[in-house]
């Protein structure tokens, strides 16, 4: 029987101790389980990576998308696979890896799910605390993305209460407040290409989204890699048209303004001032510098077969 350790978030808004008491029930038919409630983000990815080192099977991630980029954090380069028991606001991974997004679901379809190889963003980042290296499995915000979630984090009752809308609602608030007449402040180079802008969002796989079922593509086609799309600026007509594009699928065009890099090997963003920077929704703070790498078969997830096969 393969070993499994649970990793619970409380805290998560689908969160209740009656799913929980299921889902443990649920995984020991088919895992040598253990269970652990780690207290702080820190705490999670510590005994993630410690379990890993002993050469546990599994790793599950019960809650949302904040305890799944800790856990993955801790997994990278391990043989250890990570489970997802999406139990959060949006559970934006597990959608895109096509995993259940009810909790008794997910946790009975974990035994005939496969440990499959998947691709993680690697961000070195040069900080007021020094360089940080963090993974991101579904998206990093540089800039105005990055501002959107730490304001909505500053509100948990409505991030947990109205989920997608608040986001919204935030993401339409600054854009109108502060970041309207932002001039650029990233001077990104990719391969030798350069160009000056005030945001850039990398997407590690497509889709994925932060607004419920509302898909975001910064491709009109699939792509075979990652895709980072920049804007230089942020006014209400040029932030308008790049949300439409995004959810209708369309092409986004270099006349207005935007730049999109598709399947590189390494991104750098200097940033003067410092700029606010994301990954998978979990603030890391501000940086000057960033380097940004994919990274295929980062780790071992936990995920349906098929849905690779639709995805390649």
């Amino acid at each position: 029987m393969p070993t499994a350790l649970l990793m619970a978030n409380p805290s998560a808004s689908q969160f209740t101790g009656g799913i929980y008491r299921q889902v443990v029930s649920i995984l020991k038919t088919r895992f040598d389980l253990s269970t652990s409630w780690p207290v702080s983000a820190l705490d999670t990815g510590r005994e993630t990576r410690s379990v890993a080192e002993d050469g546990i099977d599994v790793v599950f991630a019960m809650g949302g998308d904040g305890v799944a980029h800790h856990v993955a954090n801790g997994l990278v380069g391990t043989d250890t696979a990570l489970g997802l028991i999406p139990a959060g606001t949006t559970n934006v991974l597990a959608r895109i890896l096509g995993v259940p997004r009810k909790p008794k679901l997910a946790a009975t379809a974990a035994a005939d799910y496969e440990a499959i190889p998947t691709r993680m963003v690697r961000v070195i980042a040069d900080t007021d605390f020094g360089r940080i290296t963090r993974y991101a499995t579904f998206s990093l915000g540089i800039g105005f993305d990055a501002d959107v979630v730490e304001v909505a984090e500053t509100r948990p009752f409505a991030k947990s209460r109205f989920g997608s809308v608040h986001y919204a609602s935030t993401a339409i608030t600054r854009l109108l407040t502060n970041w309207r007449s932002e001039m650029p402040t990233l001077r990104i180079d990719c391969d030798g290409d350069r160009f000056d802008a005030v945001v850039a969002l990398t997407q590690v796989h497509e889709p994925y989204t932060y607004f419920g079922a509302v898909p975001l593509h910064l491709t009109p086609d699939r792509p075979a890699g990652v895709a980072t799309l920049a804007a230089d600026d942020l006014g209400v007509r040029r932030a308008a048209e790049i949300f439409t594009r995004a959810v209708l699928g369309r092409k986004h065009r270099s006349a207005t303004g935007t730049k999109l890099w598709i399947d590189y090997e390494s991104l750098i963003i200097d940033a003067d001032p410092k700029t606010p920077f994301q990954a998978d929704g979990e603030l890391l703070g501000m940086a000057s510098r960033l380097e940004i790498v994919p990274v295929e078969d980062a780790m071992k997830v936990l995920r349906p077969a098929e849905e690779v096969d639709r995805k390649s």
